[in-house]
């Protein structure tokens, strides 16, 4: 996720240096990547690591997809993507999706951010993923990684990200662009229009991160999403006959664990191999589990036969959704350090004791108890805040009435600093909008005319998924 914009001294002092510029625009090469089947072109740029400090270098991955139709339009659309900590050539598969429309008269560029994907991805090692660990174990070999890692942190924040857009505008030898944000991308988008305003023609920011949003500090509004789940199965005849005490065995299981020293010890077929594994539920373990499936409606639904099954004593179906996240590749996986990197300078300096015991919530505070010790092992200096400045260029905000992290009040929140924003929500989604029913055509419409209304009515056409009942999968 989610998305600070900095202070204006800060801006001074990384954007003020000149960028040198291009005679003509540098030349890509053709290339092929995971996820899209298609030949695309592909860029290697050096940026300078420090601004500030000139001399050493970090070289960017940048994936153009050209526009299908001759006679392209000169605006092309940046693609930032989310975390803070994936890349953009984790979601080129946003091309046949979010994109399908737009890429017909426009360029779509995908820049891996600095310290993802292939521009250096800054990631621990995980081996073999021990399930057996305790938390406390987890932590203490994230903390080995930190200190093993030779990465200058500090030159990883979003300003610096910021000002990598601009050189790979200006190598690639685009005039105004358009930018498209997801989650933490939505606050890259804002840092750059805010620092680059001239060269900004129209934002469309998909799970909105507001400027004083504080990434750690998301416990009320992914209580508010479960909540919501809940009385959702409630209301469902389905689910509420499948599960008819579903909060109170979510309350007797979330007490039970906690009152656990270190989680229930669990043996258990292994929902990959079927051998016969040990594994530890906390519920840490738990609660980030949820939390990641609060993010699609579809996951979401799951919830109920899965916690309903736990508090049986059938965790495997519990186990097996957890370990999802275990078996994504390391290619595709976020940047740990590259988040931490960002989170540590951008947020924790703003997580006041107030905010903190406000926000207390169970899905979150795990991470929020962990994030301390990470920081100073992290040991980045805190990034100055100011208030935002108004952004002129007109911008569409999109949000899931669902979503547990960026829901639509975040987004009314970052309206209020713009001068030109329309605000749309889809009422049965979650964690992000593009891609979904007739999202990709509004996309279409609003970067051809910006200055227009986007009439957003379809979005409710979108159906909220079934919930799960039974072993078999959701309901037909």
């Amino acid at each position: 996720m989610p998305q600070a914009p900095l202070t204006a001294a800060l801006f001074a002092a990384f954007f003020a240096a000149p960028l040198a510029a291009h005679a003509a625009p540098a030349a890509t090469h053709g290339c092929h990547l995971p996820g899209v089947e298609e030949g695309l072109r592909c860029l290697r740029l050096p940026v300078p690591l420090d601004a500030a400090r000139p001399g050493a270098t970090l070289t960017l991955h940048v994936t153009v997809a050209p526009a299908l139709r001759e006679g392209a339009r000169p605006d092309p659309v940046f693609v930032l993507a989310g975390g803070p900590g994936e890349a953009g050539s984790d979601v080129l598969p946003l091309l046949s999706t979010a994109f399908r429309r737009v890429r017909a008269t426009r360029d779509i560029v995908f820049i891996d951010q600095r310290g993802t994907g292939l521009s250096g991805k800054l990631e621990c090692d995980s081996g073999d993923a021990d399930d057996s660990a305790t938390d406390q174990q987890a932590d203490a070999a994230m903390l080995r990684c930190i200190a093993a890692s030779k990465a200058p942190f500090a030159a990883y924040t979003t300003a610096n990200a910021a000002r990598d857009i601009e050189q790979v505008r200006r190598a690639l030898g685009y005039g105004r662009i358009n930018l498209w944000g997801g989650s933490y991308g939505t606050r890259l988008a804002q840092v750059y229009a805010r620092a680059y305003p001239g060269n900004v023609r129209a934002l469309a920011l998909d799970g909105v991160a507001a400027p004083d949003q504080v990434i750690p500090a998301g416990g009320r509004d992914s209580q508010a999403a479960l909540d919501q789940l809940f009385r959702q199965c409630a209301a469902d005849a389905g689910c509420s006959k499948a599960y008819p005490a579903l909060r109170t065995e979510f309350d007797a299981l979330v007490a039970k664990l906690d009152a656990s020293a270190g989680g229930f010890k669990l043996s258990l077929p292994d929902p990959r191999t079927a051998r016969q594994v040990d594994t530890t539920m906390t519920s840490a373990r738990l609660f980030g589990t949820m939390h990641g499936m609060l993010y699609a409606p579809a996951d979401a639904r799951r919830l109920p036969f899965l916690l309903h099954s736990a508090a049986q004593g059938r965790w495997q179906p519990f186990v097996a959704r957890r370990n999802l996240a275990a078996d994504f590749s390391a290619e595709g996986s976020p940047a740990t350090l590259m988040h931490l990197a960002v989170v540590c300078a951008e947020d924790m300096p703003r997580l006041t004791p107030a905010l903190a015991a406000s926000d207390a919530a169970p899905l979150t505070r795990a991470i929020v108890g962990r994030l301390p010790a990470l920081c100073r092992a992290m040991n980045v200096p805190a990034a100055p805040w100011t208030e935002p400045a108004r952004i002129a260029a007109p911008a569409l905000l999109l949000s899931g009435a669902q979503d547990p992290v960026t829901p639509p009040h975040r987004a009314a929140s970052a309206a209020r600093h713009m001068a030109h924003a329309q605000q749309l929500t889809a009422p049965n989604v979650g964690h992000g909008v593009s891609q979904l029913g007739c999202a990709p055509r509004l996309l279409r419409a609003f970067f051809d005319r910006p200055q227009d209304q986007v009439d957003g009515a379809c979005l409710a056409e979108i159906p909220a998924p079934t919930f799960q009942l039974g072993s078999a999968g959701p309901q037909p």
